[in-house]
């Protein structure tokens, strides 16, 4: 038996050994350079780009690893690989299988539109089991509304961003899940990533500041199940727009986040069968902010905030009917943590707003008054300290 455990040991080690033999390394200090090897790279294989500063590329390439043998584009060495500059197109369009995107810098890019091209730092498209990973995004600037530094789109599954930094961003929505009524990544992961001092959009509407957005149309595509995953990540003073995160789809889970200082909330702007379990949010303007149904909240601590979770008020109610807001229904509010807050649950907020004018009605066929109380919700176990007003029911 031991003679037949040291023989599995050593051919695992020539597997790996002869494996790693056979993989190569392309350095490269161009976008040419870079496109020839991507054309070339086999699973296992390392994209390695040259430390320097690097202007104009706009990539578009195809990578095909395996699972155990990814393909690795990577800095020469880390933070000595920096992107500079005016873009119109994506640095790095990745149609991708098993690969990894790591330690490169994006430092004072500044994002057009241009010609049907939107500027970008990466997108993954159609990827599969990928990662971005290690990068620093700071000091990018986007020119037009509603414009992102990273993209997940397509109908690609299993991809990853992850212990990225991402500083002092101005006016973008800095990672977005891209879904549209033929597409939804499933099952993304964004995990251990810090967001840094984001200043409020310079946009009149204030609107399109989030640091991590999942899904864009709650009213015509919040049912769409993108299985996303949100957890361990830290934001510090992010101040973009009233989401710092903003759920736009259904069956998505956000998990142990820590939010200090940061002016936006978590928000369940649309979508259905959320699980927001385990943040922590202190200091701030408001916590966790809730429309849809099934929602499930718990084991969060809250302090420091103005209102620490808010039920709002619908145009609509349940899973079938469209409306610009969703009344909270069969929603689970328990074991919370809430102290030093103004109020701590407020169920019913934004009573009777009137939506005229924030939507196109011919787009999105939503009544245009919030005048639906959240209904059949379930709060229980909370525990509150130092609250002015524990519970409201408005």
């Amino acid at each position: 038996m031991e003679r037949r455990f040291k023989y599995q040991l050593i051919l695992l080690f020539a597997v790996f050994y002869f494996g790693s033999l056979n993989a190569k390394e392309y350095k490269v200090a161009s976008q040419q350079e870079f496109e020839a090897a991507a054309a070339k790279a086999k699973p296992g294989d390392v994209i390695t780009i040259k430390n320097g500063e690097y202007h104009g590329w706009a990539t578009k390439v195809n990578l095909n690893g395996s699972a155990k043998r990814p393909i690795v584009i990577r800095a020469e060495r880390r933070g000595e690989v920096v992107f500079a500059g005016e873009f119109s197109a994506p640095i790095f369009h990745l149609r991708t299988k098993y690969t990894v995107i790591r330690d490169i810098n994006f430092k004072n890019c500044t994002l057009f539109k241009s010609e049907g091209k939107n500027g970008l730092l990466i997108q993954l498209d159609d990827s599969e089991n990928s990662r971005i990973s290690s990068c620093i995004f700071e000091n990018n600037r986007v020119m037009v509304q509603n414009m992102s530094l990273i993209i997940i789109s397509g109908n690609g599954k299993n991809n990853e961003v992850d212990s990225c930094s991402f500083l002092n961003n101005k006016d973008a929505q800095d990672l977005k899940v891209q879904i549209t009524r033929e597409t939804c990544p499933q099952n993304t992961l964004i995990q251990n990533n810090l967001w840094r001092d984001k200043q409020k959009v310079s946009w009149k509407n204030l609107n399109g500041g989030e640091c991590v957005q999942i899904g864009q149309e709650p009213v015509l595509l919040g049912t769409i199940k993108a299985n996303a995953t949100v957890r361990e990540n830290t934001f510090i003073r992010c101040n973009g727009e009233a989401e710092v995160i903003s759920n736009k789809s259904s069956n998505n889970k956000y998990i142990r986040n820590y939010l200090e200082d940061c002016d936006g909330e978590i928000v369940m702007r649309g979508g259905h069968n959320c699980l927001i379990d385990s943040n922590i949010i202190k200091g701030g303007n408001s916590g966790i902010r809730l429309s849809g149904t099934e929602h499930i909240v718990l084991n969060n601590q809250l302090s420091g905030v103005k209102i620490a979770i808010r039920l709002l008020y619908g145009a609509g109610k349940g899973k079938m009917e469209t409306g610009f807001y969703v009344a909270p229904s069969n929603c689970v509010i328990k074991t919370n943590q809430i102290r030093d807050c103004e109020t701590g649950i407020l169920v019913g907020d934004s009573k009777n707003i009137d939506l005229t004018g924030r939507f196109d009605p011919a787009r999105y066929p939503s009544p245009l008054q919030q005048n639906i109380a959240p209904f059949d919700n379930k709060i229980e176990s909370n525990t509150f300290k130092n609250v002015k007003q524990e519970v409201i029911w408005n």
